[in-house]
């Protein structure tokens, strides 16, 4: 925590610096002043599908509730931010702290952002005068015709002289950034240093959506596993009875037969389903920053927890929410960097202008190295302005701002992937319901269907396809009620990620 306090500081400081710095007539910072770019909020309403009734439409459809028997909540700002504590769920809180402080693509996204802000830093310093520090020791041997400036009194002007040159001292230039070229590199860098920040909040807003997606895929399919095993024990039991009716001379084998090969139908689906049981607790062990494997007691099933928590709705699409979605403002700061660097660019064209001073020891002689007489200073301004590069400056302002155009569309274009995400997310959510409705009453009718047909075939009075039938579709219905009601809560987590929750401490 210590190294990003400090960076905390660096940026502080350098934000300090371009400000002072750019205490100039506006006139003279050369390049376009950064303007958030307005994008037109659409007036459309969100794909509302409405939570069904037991009401049916003229096409058989359930009937959306009407407002005054809507018993969903509304998606406020608050309930997004911590949204995984809304399942009050320890296991997946858990798995959320754990990830924050272990989960490796985390932790390279940190790191990007401490690069970021070290960059920051080093442009911020060519605000400030630069002093080096150096020194030179020479041996010469001078001639009459090439005797150099420190030699000659040596040499007399006529025979060659062996001499020497000792010198040391500190040199020092400061750009004075008239037309503020180093000010817009500094704010460059600062715009690039807070998209680097924003990055880091939506890879924690992607982490925290991942580990509630796999979290929930594991608990469907272990639900799912639930089912299989339930109907594999009705099934077995079936078989085991027309078995011993068999055995007893009295049986049907092509029942035997039938109740067989359903039985292992079903069974055949569990190493399946087992298989992405594994999966997705690997998958949550590396999100939680873990090696696989490590977590698989801790994500053991949890027989009779329900994770479908109370319908929500959305009353409109919050087009200011979406531009503090962190991608959005992630991508937003990286144009505001690119204008900056347009600036950059443009003040290439304008002289430079330097305040250069020196301060030192030199002396021919070793002994007298050290002493007032040695002693040499000087300060002077210079200038330089690039009069002729063969296009190069303009080709790279040009570059440049093709550059600025390019982010300026993308920009726009995430903007309007955000708002797509959120009605998509939505769409879906709503939906769900719709089917989760219809499946309770399959799976109502199919439990009834199973218990009608095995007694009808004790009875003698249907075949015994018919509980083969009624039981297959049990199974199948069952499953995808399960499937359903999980969607359900995965296509919740996806509006929360759209909308840019999940960034609680």
């Amino acid at each position: 925590m210590k190294i990003e306090k400090l960076l905390w500081g660096v940026s502080a400081v350098a934000l300090f610096a371009a400000g002072c710095a750019d205490m100039r007539p506006s006139w003279l910072t050369v390049g376009p002043d950064y303007v958030t770019p307005d994008v037109v909020s659409p007036e459309i309403p969100p794909p509302d599908a409405g939570y069904p009734t037991t009401n049916k439409t003229a096409t058989g459809e359930f009937a959306p509730a009407t407002t005054n028997d809507d018993p969903r909540l509304t998606i406020s700002g608050e309930s997004i931010v911590c949204w995984w504590c809304r399942f009050d769920d320890p296991v997946l809180t858990n798995l959320v702290s754990m990830a924050v402080s272990n989960n490796l693509t985390f932790a390279m996204a940190r790191a990007r952002l401490t690069q970021a802000r070290w960059q920051l830093l080093g442009s911020a310093a060519d605000l400030l005068p630069h002093l080096s520090w150096g020194g030179t020791a020479k041996a010469s041997e001078a001639h009459r015709h090439n005797a150099s400036l420190y030699s000659s009194h040596l040499a007399n002007g006529t025979r060659a002289k062996h001499s020497h040159l000792y010198n040391t001292g500190f040199d020092a230039t400061w750009e004075l950034d008239i037309f503020g070229g180093v000010a817009r590199g500094v704010e460059s860098a600062y715009a690039a240093a807070e998209s680097a920040e924003f990055s880091l909040a939506d890879a924690w807003v992607t982490l925290t959506a991942d580990i509630g997606t796999s979290y929930i895929g594991l608990r469907t399919v272990q639900e799912r596993l639930e089912v299989a095993r339930t109907n594999l024990k009705l099934q077995s039991e079936t078989y085991d009875i027309l078995k011993s009716r068999l055995d007893s001379g009295i049986g049907d084998e092509l029942a035997v037969n039938q109740a067989k090969y359903n039985v292992e139908q079903t069974r055949a689906a569990i190493p399946t389903l087992l298989a992405s049981e594994e999966k997705y607790k690997n998958a949550l062990a590396i999100l939680a920053g873990t090696m696989p494997g490590a977590l698989h007691e801790y994500l053991k099933p949890a027989p009779g927890r329900d994770w479908l928590i109370a319908p929500q709705k959305l009353d409109e699409i919050p087009m200011e929410t979406l531009r503090t979605r962190p991608d959005v403002k992630a991508v937003e700061r990286a144009l505001a960097a690119q204008v900056a660097a347009v600036g950059v660019a443009v003040s290439g064209l304008y002289p430079k202008f330097y305040l250069n001073g020196s301060l030192g020891l030199e002396s021919v002689k070793m002994q007298k190295f050290i002493g007032r007489g040695s002693l040499y200073s000087w300060i002077g301004p210079s200038f330089s302005w690039p009069i002729f590069q063969g296009g190069n400056i303009v080709a790279n302002i040009k570059a440049e701002e093709a550059k600025m155009d390019e982010a300026a569309l993308k920009y726009e274009l995430t903007l309007q992937n955000a708002f797509a995400e959120v009605r998509d997310a939505y769409s879906a959510y709503t939906q769900e319901y719709h089917r989760y409705q219809s499946l309770q009453g399959a799976v109502k009718a199919a439990s009834d269907a199973v218990n009608i047909s095995q007694d009808l075939y004790k009875n003698g009075l249907a075949d015994f396809n018919n509980v083969l039938d009624a039981q297959r579709s049990l199974l199948t219905l069952a499953e995808a009620r399960v499937i359903s009601r999980g969607q359900i809560t995965l296509n919740l987590i996806a509006l929360y990620k759209a909308l840019g929750g999940g960034l609680a401490e």
